[in-house]
């Protein structure tokens, strides 16, 4: 067993969960989604490229007193960006936590609090590379005060670090979500789009169609309601922002989130996204799931670029 194996929030391969079909449905061609077979080889060293992690943490604090280690997984993991979601951090707090995810040659880092609901909601990015700007929220007062956006611009493209309301329990929130928010968010990163190719990395809160979640027929929550699949369907697939896992892995049943004692029976969600433009996406090497990792009922998700 390795030496990050063997620590407490990463699993052993005698202990991969995420390799059992667990689906209800399981329909012919489907299969279960192993990183460890199914990733292809890595670039060689001397390619141009940029390796981007994205990962909903559920509370930085939280994470990092169950035993993370920003420097152990950038050790493992070689990343250049690492976008942060539902970091449930307030601004009087920022400098405490730049603290805890120090790494060695990654002096950018970006924090956007919650300034609605404190210790709520929250993004965050940390960079080995200087973007050439950077952008904080929508720049719409009703949507930019629980701090769910990062944009970062780059040589090649714009990143959008993003965490998409969740519609809540009783779906209190589906109407603003799904009629107003994911409406602005998607015209927000056209736009940007008119400059140069744009990639959206974050928790999307949906499961936007039934292989991406374990059991569908049986699931009326958020996250997997009509209205929010159609949205997303609306809002980003028909708008020419391509599902890079999905597109990688058609027929790979995978999931990022698990609910409470979940992850071990393997019913879980796949919320987790990276989007890309269609003019990009020929250029993603690798788009993958690293399920092993579990300090948060969230899996960090990876993105290999080719530039």
């Amino acid at each position: 067993m390795s030496k990050a194996g063997s620590q407490r929030g990463y699993h052993a391969r005698s202990n991969e969960p995420w390799t059992r079909l667990t689906h209800k449905e399981r329909k012919p061609g489907w299969f279960a989604y192993n990183p460890r077979t199914m990733r292809p080889p890595p670039l060689s060293s001397d390619a141009n490229s940029m390796k981007i992690l994205s990962w909903n943490v559920n509370g930085l604090q939280a994470a990092v007193d169950s035993g993370f280690s920003a420097e152990q997984l950038a050790g493992r993991e070689n990343f250049d960006v690492l976008c942060l979601q539902e970091t449930h951090f307030q601004e009087r707090n920022v400098n405490v936590f730049k603290n805890l995810m120090q790494i060695q040659d990654f002096s950018n880092s970006y924090w956007s609090c919650s300034v609605a609901r404190l210790n709520y909601s929250g993004t965050a990015v940390i960079s080995r590379v200087k973007p050439i700007s950077v952008q904080y929220e929508l720049g719409i007062p009703e949507h930019d005060q629980e701090g769910r956006v990062i944009t970062l611009e780059f040589d090649d493209f714009y990143l959008v670090n993003a965490y998409v309301p969740n519609s809540g329990r009783g779906l209190k929130r589906l109407n603003y979500r799904v009629n107003d928010w994911d409406l602005c968010f998607s015209d927000f990163i056209k736009k940007l789009e008119c400059s140069k190719p744009v990639i959206v990395a974050g928790d999307l809160n949906c499961a936007r169609q039934s292989i991406d979640i374990h059991n569908p027929a049986k699931t009326e929550a958020a996250g997997f309601t009509i209205e929010e699949r159609e949205s997303f369907e609306k809002n980003f697939s028909s708008k020419g922002f391509i599902d890079t896992f999905r597109k990688q892995h058609p027929n790979a049943v995978a999931y990022t989130f698990w609910g409470e004692n979940q992850r071990i029976s393997n019913k879980g969600w796949r919320l987790d996204y990276f989007l890309a433009s269609e003019s990009i996406a020929d250029k993603v090497h690798d788009s993958y799931i690293l399920p092993d990792v579990s300090f948060s009922d969230h899996s960090p998700i990876g993105l290999v670029l080719k530039l």
